[in-house]
């Protein structure tokens, strides 16, 4: 909030918060911009879809597509930690190839 708001209202309600982000996906940036040497790949055969990568995934590129989950490579930073979590090592980090 910047911070002349805050001066012209000295007693704040829930309804004067936001309740979600200011922008949607992808607003900020159009697409991973080539700069990500490794990626997840998902084995398909290993994964339970526990969805445990989806919530610890810090930019919100795992869905759920059927049964298991899929990553949109778009917006994937490569950062590894759905590889991490994965307790059935069913996402291996791969290089990314060009």
């Amino acid at each position: 909030m910047k911070p002349h708001l805050r001066n012209l209202k000295t007693k704040w309600t829930l309804q004067d918060y936001p309740d979600s982000t200011a922008y949607e996906a992808g607003y900020l940036t159009s697409k991973n911009a080539g700069w990500r040497s490794v990626r997840p790949v998902i084995d398909a055969e290993k994964c339970t879809g526990c969805l445990q990568c989806y919530l610890h995934c810090p930019d919100g590129v795992i869905f759920k597509s059927g049964k298991v989950v899929a990553i949109d490579y778009d917006f994937c930073k490569g950062c590894g930690i759905c590889g991490r979590i994965c307790r059935l090592k069913a996402i291996k980090m791969e290089v990314e190839s060009k």
